[in-house]
C-alpha cells in the first residue's frame, strides 16, 4: 500500500518506488513532518525529533511548563503565522475579530484509491491503479477555520502531489492573506543547492544553481503569469548532485499566475521549503461556509541524480497532466508564417507558402498574427476576432480549403486575453479591461489586458473563437499572451475583493480553456506568451505543447531547451527552424544545425519557403523524414542530457532512447571550433548494456556497455556550429 497509517503511533507513511514521506500527529495534535527521502520501510522516523529549550522560541499553551516544545523549530507539515513559528509560513489570515492567530490541529483523515479533481484548477490525474490519495483534516477549534491537506502518491514515478483547501467553518468573514500549497521541513539539512530557472523574453529558463544560506531565498513572479523571468519549477539537491548521482527534490507548481517558491535555513540549520500563490497583491475573502482551493505542487524525488528526476517529470506530465487526443497522438510538422511575413501578407501569399511546404513533407500551415480586425501592426485590432477580408480575400474558409487541398492541415493564432484601444471591442467595452478607474492605464505592446475574471468577457471570447472554428476546418490554435498584468483592478468586484483579481484572472482563463478544449477535442492547442513566458504545468493541462521561446536561434536554444528539460518533457517544447541571419540574434548557422536543434521538440519551420534554394528544400525534406522516423523516440522515449551547455566543453550533446531501449538518437552541436582539437568522446546513457547497436548507415556495431562506459568517438567537426545526428539501431 503506498499510503499507510499506524493508529497507535499516529504516523502517516507514503511510499513511492524509491522514496518515503512520513509525518506524525504528535501528543498535542500538531501535524509534524518526519522524513522525505530515500525509501525506508518499517521504521517510525519520529526518533529524529529533537526537543530543546531554545531562547526566544515560544511555547504553545498546551505545553504548560515544557520549554523544550516549540513550533519555532519543530518540523511542520503546514506552518501558520501568528502562533510562535517565526519561519516562512504556509498560511496567513485575518480572523473575524482582526487577529492573525491560527492553531491547526488534527481532526481526521481519509485514504482512498484514485484522485479527485481540484475545483476550477488544473491538476494531475490518474486511475485507481495508478494513484492513491490521503486527505488530512486540520481545524482551529476556536475560529473553526479548517485546512484539508491532500497528498496523492504516484508510486511508479516517485511522485507525491500536494494541495490545500482552506475552509471557513466559522460564523464571520475571514481574509486569506497567504496560502501556500506545500510546506516541507528538512531536519538537519542546511546544505542543499537551490536550482532555479531564470530568464527574460527570448532567453527563458536559464539554469542557476547556488548553495542555500541562512535566511530566505525566493524565486517568484508578480507579473500575473508564471513569466519569462522565473519559472514555477525548482530543485533542491545535494551539492555534489549531477545527472546520474545524488539526492534531488523537484517541485513543480501546477499554476499559471503569480507564484513564490521560498527556501529558508533557520537558526539550527534546518531547511524549510514553501511554494504556492504569491502573497503580494493577494487578499481573498472567505465568507462563512466558503472554501479556497490552492493549486497543486508535484514533488518528484530522485536519489540517482537530476536525469532520473527529469525523466520522471517527463512521464508524469505526459501521462498525468496532458490530456486529449494529442496527449499521445503524433503531432503534425508545421510551418508558421510569422517570421516569413510578419503582418505583411495576403491569402495568396499564405497559400503559396503552404503549397511549397506541403511538397516537402510538412503537414500543417499556421497563420499567425494579422489576419483579423484592422490589424496591420501592433497598434490596432486585438479583440476584434473577425476575419480581415482585405488580407484574406474570399474569406477564411476559401483559404483553409485551398491549404487543405495541398494535403496540409490549417492552424490559426489568437491572443484572446488582450485588446488594443484602437478596436471595436475597446470602444464598446472599455470597462472590460483591468484598469484602476481613477488612473490612466499602463500599456504594453500597445495593449490592455481584458478582465478574465468577468463571465461576460469570457462569454464574448468563447463565442468569437467558436464562430471562427465553425467557419473553417481549423485543427490547431496558438494561444498567445504578449504582455504582463498591471493596474490589476476589476470593475466587476467591490473594493474589499480587489485582492482576489490576480487569482480570479487565472481561474477565468482556465475556465475558458476548459470549455474550448473540451468542446473541440480534435484541435491541437499550443500555449504561448511571447514565447515561453507562461511555460508551466498548469498550461500543459490545456495545451500539450508550448512555444518554448520567441528566440529561434539554435545556439541560444541549446541553453533554453536544456533548462526547460529539467522539469518539462521534450514533447511539450515548440521548436522551429527559422531563416538566417537569425531575426533575434543575427547569427548565421547551418540549416542542418537548425534542424537538429529544432527536432528536440515539437518540430516545425518559421520562414518563407519560397525564398529557399532547391538544395535547401532537399535538406528540409530530409529533416522532416528524419523527424518522422524518430518521432516516438524523440517525443516519448527517455531524454538524457549528455553535456552541460554552460560548461567549458566546446560542444553540446544530448540523447533520446526509445522506451524499449532498442533505438537511440544522439545529437551533437559544435559550439567552439578550434584547430588541432582534442578527441571528441561522448559517453551515452540508457542503452541495454548486453545488446549491440549499429550506427545507422554504417557497418559499425558496438555493445551498449561499450558506448556507455568507454564512449563513442565522433569524427572531428569543422566550421561554425556544425551538427551531427547519430541514429542507433540493434544489430544483433
Amino acid at each position: 500500500m503506498p499510503i499507510q497509517f499506524n493508529e497507535p503511533t499516529r504516523v502517516f507513511t507514503l511510499h513511492t518506488k524509491n522514496s518515503t514521506y512520513q509525518m506524525q500527529v504528535d501528543k498535542h495534535d500538531y501535524l509534524l513532518h518526519l522524513y522525505y527521502g530515500s525509501k525506508i520501510e518499517n521504521q517510525d522516523m519520529s526518533y529524529l525529533l529533537q526537543y530543546n529549550d531554545r531562547g526566544f522560541s515560544s511555547n504553545p499553551a498546551e505545553s504548560i511548563k515544557d520549554r523544550t516544545y516549540s513550533l519555532d523549530f519543530l518540523p511542520q507539515e503546514f506552518s501558520v503565522f501568528g502562533m510562535g513559528d517565526y519561519r516562512e509560513s504556509a498560511l496567513q489570515l485575518v480572523n473575524t475579530d482582526g487577529s492573525f492567530d491560527v492553531q491547526l490541529k488534527y481532526g481526521s483523515h481519509e485514504i482512498y484509491k484514485g484522485k479527485r479533481k481540484l475545483e476550477g484548477l488544473p491538476a494531475s490525474y490518474g486511475t485507481e491503479d495508478e494513484v492513491e490519495t490521503l486527505v488530512i483534516h486540520l481545524v482551529d477549534e476556536v475560529t473553526k477555520v479548517a485546512v484539508d491537506l491532500s497528498y496523492s502518491v504516484f508510486e511508479a514515478l516517485d511522485t507525491i502531489t500536494r494541495s490545500a483547501t482552506i475552509i471557513n467553518g466559522g460564523e464571520g468573514d475571514v481574509y486569506l492573506e497567504k496560502v501556500m500549497s506545500c510546506c516541507i521541513d528538512f531536519m538537519n539539512r542546511g546544505d542543499f543547492d537551490y536550482m532555479t530557472f531564470y530568464g527574460k523574453h527570448t532567453l527563458e529558463r536559464q539554469v542557476e544553481r547556488t548553495p542555500i544560506r541562512h535566511g530566505k531565498v525566493s524565486v517568484e513572479s508578480v507579473r500575473g503569469c508564471s513569466s519569462h523571468q522565473q519559472n514555477p519549477f525548482v530543485i533542491l539537491c545535494d551539492q555534489d548532485a549531477n545527472e546520474v548521482h545524488g539526492e534531488c527534490y523537484g517541485f513543480s507548481l501546477v499554476y499559471s499566475g503569480n507564484f513564490k517558491a521560498t527556501v529558508e535555513v533557520d537558526q539550527i540549520n534546518q531547511t524549510r521549503f514553501v511554494m504556492g500563490i504569491h502573497d503580494t497583491g493577494f487578499r481573498y475573502l472567505l465568507q462563512s461556509g466558503e472554501h479556497f482551493v490552492a493549486p497543486e505542487v508535484m514533488m518528484v524525488y530522485s536519489e540517482q541524480g537530476l536525469g532520473e528526476m527529469s525523466r520522471n517529470y517527463h512521464a508524469l506530465i505526459q501521462e498525468h497532466i496532458c490530456r486529449g487526443k494529442y496527449k499521445k497522438a503524433r503531432r503534425p510538422v508545421l510551418i508558421n508564417n510569422w517570421e516569413g511575413t510578419y503582418f505583411d501578407f495576403t491569402s495568396e501569399k499564405l497559400a503559396s507558402i503552404a503549397k511549397d511546404a506541403g511538397e516537402l513533407g510538412i503537414e500543417m500551415f499556421v497563420m499567425d498574427d494579422g489576419w483579423f480586425g484592422v490589424r496591420n501592426d501592433d497598434y490596432a485590432g486585438l479583440g476584434d476576432w473577425f476575419v480581415n477580408t482585405d488580407k484574406i480575400q474570399g474569406g477564411l474558409k476559401k483559404l483553409v480549403d485551398e491549404v487543405n487541398s495541398y494535403g496540409m492541415k490549417f492552424g490559426i493564432w489568437f491572443e484572446p486575453e488582450m485588446v488594443n484601444e484602437d478596436s471595436d471591442l475597446y470602444r464598446a467595452h472599455p470597462d472590460w479591461c483591468l484598469k484602476t478607474p481613477t488612473r490612466e492605464g499602463n500599456r504594453s505592446r500597445y495593449q490592455y489586458v481584458l478582465d478574465m475574471s468577468r463571465e461576460d468577457v469570457r462569454e464574448y471570447l468563447y463565442e468569437s473563437i467558436t464562430v471562427i472554428l465553425k467557419e473553417a476546418n481549423i485543427e490547431y490554435i496558438k494561444w498567445d499572451m504578449n504582455r504582463h498584468l498591471t493596474n490589476v483592478y476589476s470593475l466587476n468586484l467591490p473594493a474589499n475583493r480587489q485582492g482576489e483579481v490576480y487569482h480570479r484572472y487565472v481561474l477565468g482563463l482556465y475556465d475558458l480553456l476548459e470549455r474550448l478544449t473540451t468542446e473541440n477535442p480534435e484541435v491541437l492547442f499550443e500555449g504561448c506568451s511571447g514565447g515561453g513566458g507562461r511555460f508551466d504545468a498548469g498550461m500543459l493541462y490545456y495545451s500539450p505543447q508550448i512555444w518554448t521561446s520567441d528566440n529561434t536561434d539554435p545556439i541560444d536554444r541549446l541553453r533554453i531547451q536544456y533548462g526547460t528539460s529539467f522539469g518539462y518533457p521534450v514533447s511539450s517544447m515548440g521548436a522551429h527552424v527559422s531563416a538566417i541571419p537569425n531575426h533575434q540574434t543575427g547569427r548565421i548557422t547551418p540549416l542542418n544545425t537548425r534542424g537538429v536543434v529544432a527536432m528536440s521538440g515539437t518540430f516545425g519551420y518559421e520562414l518563407d519557403m519560397n525564398k529557399m534554394t532547391e538544395e535547401e528544400k532537399e535538406v528540409v525534406k530530409e529533416q522532416v523524414a528524419t523527424y518522422k522516423r524518430n518521432y516516438d523516440t524523440i517525443n516519448y522515449g527517455k531524454y538524457y542530457r549528455l553535456t552541460n551547455p554552460y560548461s567549458k566543453e566546446r560542444f553540446v550533446a544530448w540523447q533520446f532512447v526509445a522506451d524499449d531501449g532498442l533505438r537511440s538518437l544522439v545529437n551533437f552541436v559544435l559550439t567552439k571550433p578550434e584547430h588541432n582539437p582534442p578527441i571528441i568522446n561522448i559517453k551515452l546513457q540508457g542503452l541495454q548494456p548486453d545488446r549491440k547497436y549499429r550506427v545507422a548507415g554504417t557497418d559499425e556495431c558496438y555493445t551498449g556497455a561499450a558506448l556507455m562506459k568507454a564512449g563513442y568517438h565522433l569524427k572531428e567537426q569543422f566550421g561554425d556550429y556544425t551538427a551531427v545526428q547519430i541514429e542507433l539501431e540493434l544489430c544483433d
